[in-house]
């Protein structure tokens, strides 16, 4: 794999964390990703993470790796919150009459969901099937379905597989929101213009950098914005296929050493 792009303009570099930096379902963050993010550091290249996570549902080796390497910028609940040096820059709450018309229809409908906070997740129930789909992401929840009506809630995480796609498109629930998928059986709901890459913009504002000194590494849907964004745009060998048509490079599986191979390739680390 040949590297076409000025690599001398990357001064930061953001990495999604579910199936980038860490596999969740082995609890596993490869050596050689920690190598080179420390490597990245040490040669005065920030590293940011960006993911569809809130704080609060950090992995515990992440959170680690994290503490160790000091890394303090991060665009988090795709891009409803942003943070650089624990000060806020930007967080966008949805608006209160958007998540009653939305649970008022899942109610309806019996489908349970999860309210995403930046320092906490509630949930309306504990079924089977948010329990199967979410704990491997956090199981540090309570049962509070009417947490939005007094607490800003940043994402919303209805439990439904793509069969019931058609009924939330159908239903005129989504007015200003967009729905993107994480998993067989959820989805993410937030701000229509919210993603990774306006966080991030708003990263590169603050440090005085345009897109093109950004590079990202990401392997979902949520990463789209981000990869196409960017000035370098990275997915995992492991990624969704959709992702890998927008993105400038694909490198090796998560498992095998992606993140450094590429970052190696590319004479950062």
């Amino acid at each position: 794999m040949s590297i076409n792009h000025s690599l001398e303009k990357i001064k930061i570099v953001f990495f999604d964390i579910d199936e980038t930096l860490f596999v969740k379902e082995k609890d596993y963050l490869p050596e050689s990703t920690y190598l080179a993010l420390k490597t990245l550091r040490e040669k005065g290249v920030l590293v940011g993470i960006a993911t569809g996570r809130a704080r609060c549902t950090f992995p515990a080796k992440v959170n680690q790796m994290i503490d160790e390497l000091g890394v303090d910028v991060f665009v988090t609940a795709n891009g409803q919150n942003v943070e650089f040096q624990g000060q806020t820059l930007a967080r966008y709450a949805i608006a209160k009459d958007k998540l009653y018309k939305l649970v008022e229809f899942f109610d309806l409908h019996g489908i349970d969901y999860a309210q995403v906070a930046n320092t906490e997740i509630k949930i309306s129930n504990p079924s089977k099937i948010l329990t199967e789909s979410f704990n491997p992401i956090s199981k540090n929840y309570q049962i509070d379905p009417r947490y939005f009506e007094q607490n800003d809630v940043l994402q919303i995480l209805p439990f439904y597989d793509e069969s019931r796609d058609e009924l939330i498109a159908q239903a005129n629930i989504l007015d200003g929101l967009k729905a993107v998928r994480w998993h067989p059986n959820s989805v993410d709901i937030f701000d229509k213009e919210g993603s990774k890459a306006r966080g991030i913009q708003i990263i590169a504002e603050h440090l005085g950098l345009d897109m093109g000194n950004v590079m990202a590494f990401g392997d979902g849907l949520n990463d789209i914005e981000m990869l196409s964004a960017v000035g370098i745009g990275v997915a995992m060998g492991n990624g969704h296929e959709l992702l890998k048509q927008q993105a400038d490079y694909i490198t090796d599986h998560i498992e095998e050493n992606g993140i450094y191979n590429f970052l190696h390739k590319a004479g950062l680390v």
